[in-house]
């Protein structure tokens, strides 16, 4: 289902519902159908359900509840002597007026969109069918409605409720009952809900948990909608269009409930490059993907680095355990963080929560999604690490894969890819895993970058590793290192960035596996490196040997090529005064840019680099394949050794 259509939602059209709204918050009239007057009998709060449940006109009246009187009264009694209604009373007063103005307008737009209002003017004149689809429609309408009115409510409210509603959930015990008869008796039953809970002197203990109880409340509705949404009939004009509230990040898109306004950056340790020691790869690629997004242009909503080829939207670290991934996706977060604020440019941090994959048929698909969805936010800068990747993004054709990881999987490629795949080259995900031989080959097909994260390799950089260490020491107590230093080599030297990927590079002659080793050398005694025929040929020869090797890797080269080619740094004079090249328009960034990509392509040989990259690249595919392959050898051979010992010791006694 892709949204091909948006519908502005104008200011000055909801500015003439807000009465309406605000007359359901002075009183609405509702009665509790008898089912839910009985709901407390198997009720897991029996006090809170008991109270929902004793309307005070008896069975069979309607009762008139006052959603602002309630709130005036809970500032009585929460907080005496205050004169104004405190600020988190005054929030979400206003926040559900707003939620209900808004609810109104999509029930509108649905009734003119699905013929509902022309059902309606006929009513009287309608046959058994028509009065069958006119209930029908007033049922979506309703649905809807409150739908849309849950989700602004929570859009407004959730950035300022607690982290923590864990136990205001333990408090909250559902909502007795859902109307979709009508939009009236819709919002009738919503409110009055919501008002009884609100006067119940249980839930509300302090003026914060009245914005925590309308969060819990709302999501509960959300929650209930979703559960019945499915029995709805004439939902295509609400699956085929978006409605995007003027002036504001909210949209409402189908039944999606995501809230792209509300991915709030997580907190991270600020760590510096120059306290990674090693991983001369990855340092560079990490510092290359910074500029490259900082780059994005706001007003075009489009990254100049995009055009030129040389942006990654995913991309894999990859390492053996302890080298510093964690470190590196801190260092990333806090190099993007500095250069965001200092041209004032709002930054996302949104890390994949550990907490993704669900036990529920379908819920950690709903949470990728729920993740994801931000990354289509083209109003500010998103760099999104997936630490460990194999925990969540496993082969699905291993054994014991669990149904959640797939739907996790699904939801990544079809984001990534496909028709709901928007990259504007503002956001970045990272992959990074100890194991990559064990992530899902569709999801390593998608990552256009990749890097080694391999930690320090070289005597300086241990000497490096174990003065970072001990100079900690040297503060607190001067005297108390007393050991030589090395001669010749100052410390931290050999750590800062290095100019270009070919100085990391130029140092690959042949493929280090042995498997690619032995086709690259059949295919050079054939042709020459710097003949088109030898990459056609070794691709072919490759493909042999590794079945699952296509076309989409050979694209992954070509885009590893186009980064090499637009390999060149930001001239530093830039970040210092950011009106010469950040703060310009697109079309001014986008030659700039080009002008340093001819500069750099003068010193570069194609054939050299596109061999370089070949080589990495296919040396990666081949460590991927046998990694698994050795991993299961060795599995077995120690199994077979523990066996073998077991019987001896067996014998002996």
């Amino acid at each position: 289902m892709e949204h091909n259509s948006t519908f502005p939602i104008k200011q000055n059209e909801l500015d003439v519902l807000r009465d309406e709204a605000s007359g359901y918050l002075k009183s609405i009239q509702w009665e509790q159908s008898q089912r839910a007057k009985n709901k407390d009998k198997d009720a897991k709060d029996e006090s809170i359900l008991l109270f929902l449940s004793k309307a005070k006109g008896g069975s069979g009246s309607s009762e008139i509840t006052s959603v602002s009187k309630t709130i005036l009264a809970l500032k009585k009694r929460l907080l005496p002597d205050s004169i104004a209604i405190p600020v988190y009373l005054n929030q979400t007063l206003f926040a559900v007026q707003e939620g209900l103005t808004l609810g109104i307008w999509i029930k509108d737009s649905f009734t003119d969109a699905s013929g509902l209002s022309s059902l309606s003017e006929r009513k009287s004149a309608l046959d058994a069918n028509g009065r069958r689809e006119f209930e029908s429609k007033m049922q979506t309408a309703t649905a809807f409605q409150l739908f849309a009115t849950s989700y602004k409510i929570l859009h407004d409210l959730k950035e300022h409720a607690s982290d923590d509603l864990s136990v205001m959930k333990q408090k909250f015990a559902g909502i007795p009952e859902v109307s979709f008869l009508t939009p009236l008796k819709g919002i009738s039953c919503c409110l009055f809900y919501y008002e009884k809970y609100l006067s119940h002197p249980d839930i509300i203990k302090s003026d914060k948990d009245v914005i925590d109880f309308t969060v819990v409340y709302f999501e509960a509705l959300i929650d209930e909608i979703n559960l019945r949404k499915s029995s709805l009939e004439y939902t295509e004009t609400i699956t085929d269009r978006t409605y995007k509230l003027e002036n504001s990040d909210f949209a409402v898109s189908g039944w999606e409930n995501t809230f792209s306004g509300t991915a709030k950056s997580v907190e991270f340790n600020k760590i510096q490059f120059e306290q990674i020691v090693g991983n001369k790869d990855a340092k560079h690629f990490a510092r290359r993907l910074t500029e490259r997004m900082l780059s994005y242009d706001f007003d075009a909503q489009k990254n100049p680095f995009q055009e030129l080829g040389g942006f990654m939207p995913v991309f894999m670290g990859y390492g053996i355990p302890g080298t510093g991934k964690s470190m590196l996706i801190a260092a990333i977060a806090t190099r993007l963080k500095e250069h965001s604020d200092n041209l004032e440019i709002p930054f996302l941090f949104h890390p994949m929560p550990d907490t993704l994959i669900s036990t529920f048929q379908g819920g950690s698909a709903e949470k990728m999604v729920e993740w994801m969805k931000p990354m289509q936010d083209p109003t500010k800068l998103i760099f999104a690490p997936i630490d460990d990747a194999e925990n969540n993004l496993q082969e699905r054709t291993a054994q014991g894969v669990s149904a959640g990881v797939k739907e996790v999987i699904g939801v990544f490629l079809r984001y990534t890819e496909g028709a709901y795949a928007v990259n504007y080259g503002n956001s970045s995900i990272g992959l990074f895993t100890n194991l990559p031989e064990m992530l899902d080959k569709a999801v390593i097909s998608r990552v256009q970058g990749r890097f080694k994260i391999d930690g320090a390799r070289t005597e300086n950089d241990f000497l490096d590793q174990d003065h970072i260490w001990w100079r900690k020491f040297e503060k607190t107590m001067p005297e108390f290192v007393n050991m030589a230093g090395p001669s010749g080599y100052n410390y931290l030297a050999d750590q800062g960035f290095v100019k270009t990927m070919g100085d990391v590079l130029n140092s690959i002659e042949k493929p280090t596996e042995a498997r690619v080793h032995e086709v690259y050398d059949r295919v050079e005694k054939q042709f020459k490196t710097n003949e088109h025929m030898f990459f056609a040929s070794l691709y072919k020869e490759m493909q042999k040997a590794f079945p699952f090797f296509s076309s989409r890797d050979v694209r992954n080269i070509q885009s590893a090529i186009s980064l090499r080619l637009t390999d060149f740094d930001l001239e530093q004079d830039w970040f210092d005064n950011p009106e010469i090249y950040f703060k310009k328009d697109y079309e001014t960034k986008f030659n700039m840019l080009k002008e340093l990509m001819k500069e750099n392509m003068k010193g570069l040989d194609f054939s050299e680099i596109r061999r370089q990259e070949v080589v990495r690249y296919l040396d990666n595919v081949a460590t991927i394949a046998d990694t698994d392959f050795k991993r299961k050898v060795d599995a077995r051979v120690n199994q077979m050794n523990i066996e073998l010992e077991a019987r001896a010791q067996f014998e002996k006694r």
